[in-house]
């Protein structure tokens, strides 16, 4: 049984520049802030040049160390990549989450769609990693994406 999260955002920046920033170990951390029992990000720690296959460590600001495997690496237009190492109590409720990222040119900026989905431990979890995934993870997201259009749109009309 999985949970599906989703949530997207046009963000006035390039699809290449918003997909550098997701991509981004140094510059990341400061986007991802967590929400709710969520935790921000501290650092990210790449293993390799983003490829498909490589891994990255990623430092929440409780201290605990999750690991991300790139499955889909098309630059400036997606990047998926699959969660694994979570820490109780998500571990009790869910195995591993996948993660895709898709950046589309609409007018003035790109449209952003982000999506999770979580395999679940068991059916008997539903209950309790719907709501906490729902709201929590989800709006972790939704804050992630809104922070990375400050960003690039601050920086964008800086340029000007």
């Amino acid at each position: 049984m999985n949970v599906l999260l989703r949530t997207e955002r046009k963000i006035r920046a390039s699809p290449e520049a918003v997909y550098a920033l997701s991509l981004d170990a140094q510059g990341f951390p400061a986007v991802f802030t967590g929400f709710g029992p969520i935790p921000g990000l501290r650092r990210i720690t790449l293993h390799a040049p983003p490829a498909i296959g490589s891994t990255r460590e990623l430092e929440d600001n409780d201290g605990l160390v999750l690991k991300e495997r790139i499955t889909a690496l098309e630059p400036g237009r997606r990047h998926a990549y699959t969660l694994s190492g979570l820490h109780p109590p998500l571990a009790w409720l869910a195995r591993e989450g996948r993660a895709d990222w898709t950046f589309a040119p609409v007018a003035a900026g790109t449209q952003v769609v982000w999506t999770y989905v979580f395999e679940l431990t068991s059916a008997l979890a539903w209950p309790v990693a719907w709501p906490l995934l729902q709201g929590c993870m989800r709006g972790a997201m939704r804050r992630c994406l809104d922070n990375m259009a400050r960003t690039l749109e601050s920086a964008s009309e800086a340029l000007r």
